[in-house]
């Protein structure tokens, strides 16, 4: 009888697919992968502990560090625990702005994803096409908070700045110019039949299988799960839109993309609806100058960010610093399905099993 030893190959930490600090042990039984075993840890982050060593003010800015690819969403959650603990309520004109910029930051992250996908099949034409118009958000994400990629521009409380004249121009010529640029996707990256061969009936993740690993947003989507967190618990204003819930059939790699794809659509019709109902008033509340949340304060947010579900936990012990800050990363519990969804396939399709769960390092390796 003929008989196979299995042997391993090792993907990452250093390598364009693994999306950053990630190392993969494929186990290999011939061309087929056996298991797969996911190690983290290489970014060292200590996001959690240095959230206890600071102020609540003063770890506004390392928010945008997690999930730097939606850096405004990380901060809006934040900032909404914090008010969570100190019963503080934001104007409205605040909350419209928050909205706007947490919704375009969803737009760019999932512009990373349709790129990065089409990246790791060799498509590298379709990731300078999604930069390009991801490119024109950080305009505006520098207009209203000076930085590109790492805007603090949430604040405790509010808003840092109202929003310039120049970025009401902005965000309408992108929102305008933006069915076109799906159609360039469309016919470039999800309308190939290469890469739509490569994902349909590929990493295969049953709606049981997500929920039982506590998977969230997009990749439960694609399961057929309606969960989202927007309208199960809405937060802030987000009530007051109408905007849709897309979802997959199968949980493929396929429909992971195309979700995301009708995500992009959804986050512009909310931005439009935010313009239109955009009030006039405060952009910030009044916040004490010292944060000290009443002893024994014990909150947990949670948020509906590019990813997942994204919350802090927060426990107060009276201090200016909290006395414990826990992050739910959903990049880190998403990605604990990478085996589950590989084992089977062929070791190019571990490579698109990954792109297609969206992970961010940062947040992995908080």
């Amino acid at each position: 009888m003929l008989s196979s030893e299995t042997y391993t190959i090792n993907i990452g930490p250093q390598h364009p697919s693994v999306h950053g600090g990630l190392h993969v042990e494929a186990i290999m039984d011939g061309e087929l992968v056996k298991d797969a075993i996911v190690h983290l840890g290489y970014d060292h982050r200590s996001m959690e502990k240095i959230a206890e060593n600071r102020t609540y003010a003063q770890f506004v800015p390392y928010t945008s560090r997690l999930d730097y690819l939606a850096s405004q969403l990380p901060t809006m959650a934040y900032c909404q625990t914090v008010e969570k603990m100190l019963h503080l309520e934001v104007p409205e004109r605040a909350e419209y702005i928050r909205v706007i910029m947490a919704e375009l930051s969803r737009i760019a992250s999932h512009l990373i994803y349709v790129g990065s996908l089409a990246n790791d099949l060799a498509g590298v034409t379709g990731l300078i096409y999604c930069l390009r118009d991801r490119e024109r958000i950080m305009d505006m994400f520098e207009m209203t908070g000076g930085q590109r990629m790492l805007s603090s521009y949430i604040r405790i409380g509010g808003v840092a700045d109202d929003l310039p004249d120049e970025f009401f121009p902005a965000v309408r010529s992108f929102l305008n110019d933006l069915p076109q640029m799906l159609a360039e996707y469309e016919g470039l990256i999800t309308g190939n039949e290469i890469l739509q061969a490569r994902t349909k009936g590929i990493g295969i993740l049953s709606a049981e299988d997500a929920i039982k690993y506590g998977v969230t947003g997009s990749n439960l989507r694609a399961s057929g799960i309606a969960y989202d967190i927007r309208k199960a618990e809405p937060y802030g204003i987000y009530d007051r839109f109408d905007f849709e819930v897309p979802l997959g059939k199968t949980g493929d790699c396929w429909d992971r993309t195309e979700v995301r794809m009708q995500e992009i659509v959804q986050s512009a019709a909310i931005i439009s609806q935010a313009l239109i109902l955009l009030p006039e008033g405060e952009i910030k509340a009044k916040v004490p100058r010292v944060i000290k949340p009443e002893k024994g304060t014990e909150v947990y947010h949670h948020i509906e960010s590019s990813k997942g579900e994204l919350g802090f936990y927060i426990v107060s012990d009276g201090g200016e610093k909290p006395y414990r800050v826990h992050v739910r990363a959903p990049s880190f519990i998403n990605m604990m399905v990478l085996p589950l969804i590989s084992r089977g396939y062929k070791l190019q399709d571990l490579i698109v099993n990954l792109a297609s769960l969206d992970p961010v390092l940062g947040e992995s390796d908080r």
